[in-house]
């Protein structure tokens, strides 16, 4: 069974890449972790396999995510992990190399930019576009990008928010700040260490953000269990941590989120403004998830905000829908190389 995939659309994320095949939806969605051997520097896993992995590795084995703060922290690495997502994607007996669609941070150089180009073009694509990341989350969240109004974004991901005001097809006024996933679970990790003096991973702290987080404090508290080591003893112990405990630990990254929210709408020209304000904020990214994210949104700038459906496959939906269409999209959507 020959395979004739000939588009692939590609959303690399510092925390998850999701992989989109024109025709078929989303054929892969994996965490973006590279496990690797210290000694040889071989790459042992990826994905799946090597997310599990994390914190749980003899020290000749690194697991860790080779994108940081949405750009290429390790190259090599992360050529590697876009050959094992396209392969996979593309099946074991894929004839013609893919044309690839990827999307990158709208804050992006114009260095890290060739970087990404150059990576997926190794890794086994024909060719590659990149994108900006809000354009391909506002086409993924079903917004009508090429008319003559104005429509806010707010892309929150693993390792960057991106903010941006789109109108006729382009970008009119966007910021992206390194403040995001990452950096919230980090903050949840760091409030334990001070306040509960328990050491725990990365992972744990995402679930403690998933099972019980909020943006805003709330009257009806969730709780939950945590397990850690504890800094005075060395001994694993437990402790209980509820809601309004996450909010005012992650406090202090939401509101640098939010400036940059106040940032573009500042930014933004009268008319379409009032564009905004009639449309409302559209929130798209795993970032979004967050109970109650656009309830603070709404509260610190007076612009409603909602979450988009299925938000954290926006920007993958995105790549997919501009490959199908590529020709309509094309002058709009590929950035200047």
């Amino acid at each position: 069974m020959f395979n004739f995939i000939t588009k692939l659309g590609i959303d690399l994320g510092t925390a998850n890449t999701l992989v989109f095949v024109p025709g078929r939806g989303i054929v892969l969605n994996e965490p973006s972790v590279v496990a690797v051997c210290a000694r040889d520097h071989k790459i042992l896993a990826v994905g799946n396999e090597a997310k599990v992995m994390i914190g749980r590795t003899p020290e000749d084995i690194i697991a860790y995510q080779p994108m940081r703060d949405g750009a290429i922290a390790d190259y090599r690495v992360t050529e590697a992990m876009l050959r094992y997502f396209i392969a996979k994607a593309c099946g074991r007996f894929q004839i013609f190399k893919p044309e690839v669609m990827i999307s990158v941070p709208a804050g992006v150089t114009s260095t890290e930019r060739r970087s990404v180009i150059e990576a997926a073009v190794k890794a086994g694509a024909k060719s590659a576009h990149v994108v900006k990341e809000p354009i391909l989350a506002a086409i993924g969240a079903g917004i009508p990008i090429h008319e003559p109004s104005g429509y806010m974004i707010v892309d929150v991901g693993g390792g960057t928010t991106d903010v941006a005001v789109i109108s006729l097809g382009g970008i009119v006024a966007a910021t992206s700040v390194k403040v995001a996933g990452n950096k919230i679970d980090q903050a949840i990790a760091d409030y334990i260490k001070k306040h509960l003096n328990l050491a725990i991973g990365d992972r744990t702290a995402e679930e403690i953000k998933i099972a019980i987080g909020s943006a805003v404090p709330v009257e009806e508290e969730l709780s939950y269990e945590v397990r850690g080591r504890d800094f005075l003893t060395g001994l694993p112990r437990t402790a209980e941590l509820s809601t309004n405990d996450v909010v005012d630990a992650i406090s202090e990254r939401l509101q640098e989120m939010l400036r940059a929210v106040k940032t573009v709408l500042q930014e933004t020209p009268p008319e379409l403004a009032a564009d905004v304000i009639d449309h409302g904020i559209i929130m798209t990214g795993g970032g979004a998830l967050l109970r109650n994210i656009d309830e603070l949104v709404f509260r610190s700038t007076g612009v409603p905000a909602r979450i988009a459906k299925d938000a954290a496959l926006c920007v993958a939906r995105g790549t997919g829908e501009a490959l199908e269409h590529l020709d309509v999209y094309k002058r709009s959507i590929l950035a200047k190389r």
